[in-house]
Formats: structure tokens, sequence, C-alpha cells
């Protein structure tokens, strides 16, 4: 949003692209996958990404955003965003993340269906580390 608009000053650092892609995310509560699910981006930055579901994420959720990307690898193989991060904000059915970690992985011709309840180590790995890393920072 730029200053002019509504009067708001923009305070992030990082320019947001308007970006509408479809996505599919992962939810981490205590070490489990707790929900998955699809939706669309809204925009996204280096920094961070907001997107639409069908209802807000829990802030401080870990998640695993993956993302369909739209130009293709060698102009013949598909590409998928994979966005490791936590939930900062949720209002309505948008929720934005940080992006703590990204890979750009290659996409099957087929994408599996989403299911929820399921152990994901990548996702549970990040999230380790994450809090491995607040410990150390903390002192503990």
């Amino acid at each position: 949003m730029m200053p002019e608009d509504k009067g708001q000053i923009e305070r992030r650092s990082k320019t947001r692209f308007p970006i509408h892609r479809d996505l599919r995310y992962k939810l981490l509560e205590d070490d489990l996958v707790i929900e998955s699910g699809m939706g669309e981006t809204i925009d996204m930055a280096s920094g961070g990404m907001a997107f639409q579901i069908e209802h807000p994420l829990k802030v401080g959720a870990f998640v695993e955003l993956s993302i369909s990307w739209p130009v293709l690898l060698d102009d013949t193989c598909a590409m998928r965003l994979i966005i490791f991060g936590r939930i900062i904000r949720a209002s309505g059915n948008r929720s934005a993340c940080c992006v703590d970690k990204y890979e750009f992985r290659t996409q099957a011709r087929m994408l599996p269906p989403v299911v929820a309840g399921r152990n994901d180590s990548m996702l549970q790995r990040f999230a380790g580390s994450v809090r491995k890393e607040s410990m150390k920072a903390a002192g503990l």
C-alpha cells in the first residue's frame, strides 16, 4: 500500500508483488500435521506472503506452502515454490506468513491428494530447527 492510500504508511521493508497462484498448505502443531488444504496466494515478497483459504489460521503456527510456479524449468517441467514459515497475521479467510526458508521443486504431473493428520518430516524438521535455534538464543 502506498503512503497516499487511505492515509496509511507502508511499514514493510520489502515490496510485495500481487501474484495469484494456486497453493496447498500444511499446518503443524505439536510436531503433527493437524490440517491441510488448498487456497490462493494474494501477494508475495522475499520476506513474507499473504494468501487466502477457507478460514483463518492460528497465528504463530508453523506452515508449509506449496505454490504452483508460473515458469517452467527448461521450458518443459512444472515447478512448485515450497515455503516454510510461521503465520504472522490472520483475519477472515486471509492469512500472512513470514518466509523463513524456501526451495523450488519439480512438480509431478498429477498432485497427490491433500491429506490432513499425517506426519510430514520436512515441515517437522523445519519447525524443530527453529525451536532449537530459539532455545539456543534464549540460553536454554
